[in-house]
């Protein structure tokens, strides 16, 4: 049985969120997972109208209560948004939400006079998700160092950009890191089990801050432990934990954010609509990954890159694989991404630099891209058999271990990500730009690389001190 990593992180995202029901959406298919029984609306008088048109919807509807339509949440939310529970969330199961889907639509007439929607899910927002990197990490020796190699530029602390890594925190032992001498943040809680295994996706925080301080050596970077339990959070936590981070270290010149979803929708996250706001207002640069569905649709917030309004404020990055020519076979592409990094097998920080730290992997890999592409992808190399796969039944194997003594080889827009912010601060240094949205339009207008996508001709930036990896093709089978 071919692992199904989808539901295998599903079953992991689930465990970390013992306290909140999930179930996969949409309904016909499982491109994302969000809350049983809760739906979304903007505080106040739209708030009022979901409650009153849902509840008439349910009176009405046979098979349905009204019972549970109610107020979740007060209106005191930062973010402008309450949760309304619509439904009993022990109903259904995993594969979706009846209540859920009867609220959805009992507000469509509503939603079409008004022009906008009023109502959404609570998706579950996780770090560049399918539901995870595009695979896992795997020890690199030390003696190899980063790629990209650390740039030869100096630190000046008067002229530094400053860039904010919304991520899951810094492994305990970054601080014996000299790469990563400008950077501080939130050291992650709980990053070895009781064990004293390496949890998954310990390390992504710090993998993506050492990235950027090898592109930018120019930069003070803050790390924020935002999302801790399994890389998700609820959308209706996201945006307050946002301003949460930006309230407590101030707006940087760059943020750099490597989580999302998709919604089926093509106009944001309900959730994220106040910060969005107020992220346009101010001069801070959010560069966002593209996510990791191999998917065209629209994956947030890095989508609101081909929103009207913010093409200034967002830069959404998807990968290429590990010759920067063409996409890799796990990025996420379309006319919303709006340039793409190398973002396959990169080498980077990780933990283990004190004393070698375990790891066993989660997920197996396939005997074939997943996606279907023919070169050698993460997807199926190099091999290990996962814990979380090895339960299925049928699948054969023992979950492998490895140790992690310091750097590690890692793919994923998450990763992509960091290049092209680096990129920017970059460009800031070099000339002497203190405006980052300025910085970001320049870079773009003045680059010269090119990869193909899907068929498609699409900006390319490649770290002038980043080194293609070769590439195995396979014969289709």
């Amino acid at each position: 049985m071919a692992p199904r990593r989808f539901h295998e992180q599903f079953d992991q995202i689930q465990r970390s969120m013992p306290d909140v029901p999930l179930a996969m959406g949409p309904d016909d298919s499982a491109e994302f997972f969000y809350e049983k029984g809760v739906v979304l609306a903007r505080d106040g008088e739209e708030a009022r109208l979901v409650e009153d048109t849902v509840r008439t919807h349910f009176t009405q509807a046979p098979g349905l209560t009204a019972d549970h339509v109610r107020r979740a949440s007060p209106e005191t939310n930062r973010t402008g948004i309450t949760r309304i529970r619509v439904g009993d969330p022990g109903q259904g199961d995993r594969t979706g939400d009846p209540a859920v889907a009867h609220a959805m639509r009992a507000l469509r007439e509503h939603e079409g006079r008004a022009g906008r929607r009023l109502v959404s899910r609570n998706h579950v927002v996780s770090i560049a998700v399918n539901a995870c990197p595009g695979d896992e990490p795997v020890p690199a020796p030390l003696t190899a160092g980063t790629n990209p190699a650390p740039a030869d530029a100096a630190y000046d602390a008067d002229t530094a950009v400053g860039v904010m890594v919304v991520d899951n925190g810094l492994t305990h032992d970054y601080r014996a890191v000299p790469l990563l001498a400008h950077t501080e943040g939130d050291v992650q809680a709980g990053e070895t089990d009781e064990q004293g295994v390496l949890r998954q996706y310990a390390g992504h925080g710090t993998f993506i801050a050492g990235l950027l301080a090898a592109v930018a050596p120019n930069t003070d970077i803050t790390v924020k432990g935002t999302l801790n339990d399994a890389g998700a959070v609820l959308e209706s936590d996201f945006g307050h934990r946002l301003f949460e981070a930006v309230d407590a270290g101030g707006w940087p010149d760059i943020i750099s954010l490597s989580a999302g979803t998709s919604n089926g929708r093509t106009d944001g996250l309900l959730g994220l609509d106040a910060f969005m706001r107020e992220l346009r207002s101010r001069g801070t640069l959010l560069v966002a990954a593209a996510g990791n569905n191999a998917s065209a649709t629209p994956f947030w917030p890095a989508a609101y890159a081909d929103l009207p309004g913010y093409a200034e404020s967002v830069l959404s990055v998807g990968a290429l694989r590990g010759d920067g020519e063409h996409g890799a076979c796990f990025s996420n592409h379309g006319a919303w991404v709006k340039a793409y990094a190398p973002g396959e097998r990169l080498t980077g920080v990780l933990t283990g630099f004190r004393a070698p730290v375990p790891y066993v992997y989660q997920h197996s890999t396939y005997d074939a891209c997943r996606f279907g592409f023919t070169y050698a992808c993460t997807c199926q190399s190099p091999r290990h058999t996962g814990v979380l796969s090895e339960g299925q039944d049928g699948a054969p194997g023992k979950p492998d271990q490895v140790m992690f003594e310091g750097y590690a080889h890692w793919s994923g827009t998450s990763f992509a990500t960091p290049l092209a912010a680096g990129m920017v601060a970059a460009h800031m240094t070099a000339h002497k730009e203190r405006d980052p949205r300025a910085a970001r339009r320049k870079l773009l207008r003045a680059n010269t690389g090119y990869a193909e996508v899907r068929g498609a001709h699409v900006p390319a930036l490649r770290p002038p001190t980043w080194s293609p990896v070769p590439v195995e093709r396979f014969a289709p089978a």
